[in-house]
């Protein structure tokens, strides 16, 4: 296949792109222009996974990869709830859409897919428990286990309470010796009073 010098320096300047998702963005930090990338992903070069986000042809695609896209859209955002039970394997459903918790004054974002289901929160309720992972390229916030145990029971009137029940039972059995940091996320989250029978009942 031809291609013009632009093109073929274009091309230069996403040999070394990473095995995963590139907002535009980040294509044009590397020096791409909107209408090169245009027409590299015309050519097939790149992919339009969604709006302002590519991919390599190549790219490998993981069991994360509507996660990853979604944080790539939104870098602010906190995966929680539902999704990051099913991040940190304890739960056994299979959510349709990212949870995503973002501060309560933000923006509520504009996604055309896949589909978010928004939650927010503030202070250090949004803050705390927040661990980062490298998902296609993409550097994704999610929630830790103790932290998304917390949240369902703070949001159980949006998520269940019968997923915040599977959820706390999961992790007790993986991680039992992790309690106290149930307890203090219970604490920043103000759910104390909510968890403590369960917890005791678990116990037993």
């Amino acid at each position: 296949m031809a291609y013009t010098q632009a093109g073929k320096s274009a091309c230069s300047r996403t040999d070394d792109l990473s095995d995963g998702l590139l907002p535009a963005r980040d294509l044009e930090n590397r020096g791409l222009s909107r209408q090169q990338i245009r027409r590299m992903a015309a050519r097939g070069e790149l992919l339009h996974i969604g709006r302002g986000i590519y991919s390599r042809p190549d790219a490998t695609v993981t069991e994360n990869h509507t996660v990853a896209q979604v944080c790539a859209h939104v870098p602010h955002g906190v995966v929680c709830l539902a999704s990051a039970l099913q991040f940190h394997n304890l739960t056994t459903q299979n959510p349709w859409q990212v949870w995503l918790m973002i501060d309560r004054h933000a923006r509520t974002p504009r996604i055309e897919y896949p589909p978010v289901r928004v939650v927010r929160s503030g202070g250090e309720a949004l803050s705390a428990g927040i661990e980062e992972h490298r998902i296609e390229g993409v550097q994704v916030r999610v929630t830790s286990p103790a932290k998304t145990v917390v949240d369902c029971f703070k949001y159980r009137n949006k998520i269940g309470i019968g997923v915040a029940l599977e959820a706390l039972k999961e992790f007790l059995d993986e991680r039992g010796e992790d309690r106290d940091a149930l307890r203090t996320y219970a604490g920043v989250c103000r759910v104390e009073q909510v968890m403590r029978p369960y917890l005791e009942l678990m116990s037993l």
